[in-house]
């Protein structure tokens, strides 16, 4: 099985997720700030990649403390995404309960799971009820192997429009590694692969009440993952980390994007090169 699975409200800025399709990037802040950050970032993003995903999330159930900011909430959150894809993007949120998947579908091109959630089996079929692409996170308690029934259940709908993506497995306490290995067990089902290289190199509650992160190793992990031959790339991106209301411990500096983006497709073009 290999999956072509195309996202996006517009022909000329379509992201394709498939074997053999140029590297497909999703970016975009963690949590939506406001309105006009989300349009800077976007633009600015544009600007930068040409085609990708805009990643936000309307709210971050899972912040490490309960005073920890997590966003403007379904509604408004719903009304600035779609706002953005009725502009032309290709839209990706988060959703934590089976309810939001049908009243965030009609917003969005991608439903993703988190992580933490990716085992709970009614969000994941009302998910693959909306017949949109879902992003599945891996769990950092997951193996490759058993993530694969977490796709399963999405397929159990009917909808294979499926997206697996790694971001790091628990190493002890405060820390996550990577192991290369299941991006090639992740592929083998057939679904699109992608790795989250910002999230991956996040410390998880390492500042006490909060999480922090080693964003000098974005790019070491996220070559290493293209090496593979992965169909996409997820970064979080912020114009200025240091002030981020979440996750700007380990997120990707806005200019320092390009010249990582060229040096990502540049390696991945070699990658799925023909053979001699």
């Amino acid at each position: 099985m290999s999956t072509l699975i195309e996202a996006g409200p517009q022909p000329e800025h379509a992201v394709r997720f498939a074997a053999g399709e140029a590297l497909a990037l999703i970016c975009g802040p963690c949590v939506i700030e406001s309105e006009e950050h989300c349009v800077f970032l976007a633009t600015e993003l544009r600007r930068m990649l040409g085609a990708f995903v805009f990643k936000a999330s309307f709210d971050k159930a899972n912040r490490s403390s309960i005073s920890a900011y997590r966003g403007p909430g379904l509604e408004a959150g719903m009304r600035i995404l779609r706002n953005l894809r009725q502009q032309g993007y290709p839209v990706l949120t988060d959703i934590h309960e089976p309810e939001q998947a049908a009243l965030v579908a009609d917003s969005v091109d991608i439903l993703q799971i988190p992580a933490f959630l990716c085992r709970q089996t009614d969000l994941l079929v009302e998910a693959g009820r909306t017949g949109r692409i879902v992003n599945i996170k891996k769990g950092q308690f997951v193996s490759p192997k058993d993530f694969l029934l977490a796709a399963e259940k999405v397929a159990s709908t009917g909808n294979d429009r499926i997206l697996l993506t790694e971001r790091g497995s628990s190493f002890g306490y405060n820390n996550l590694v990577v192991d290369m290995r299941g991006l090639r067990i992740m592929h083998d089902s057939g679904y699109p692969v992608i790795f989250d290289a910002t999230h991956s190199v996040q410390l998880p509650g390492g500042g006490g009440d909060r999480s922090v992160g080693q964003p000098e190793f974005i790019e070491t992990l996220a070559r290493a993952a293209v090496a593979t031959g992965l169909e996409g790339v997820f970064m979080e991106v912020h114009e200025a980390p240091e002030r981020a209301l979440s996750d700007g411990a380990n997120a990707m500096r806005l200019d320092a994007l390009p010249a990582l983006a060229k040096r990502l497709r540049t390696l991945d073009a070699c990658v799925k090169a023909p053979a001699f």
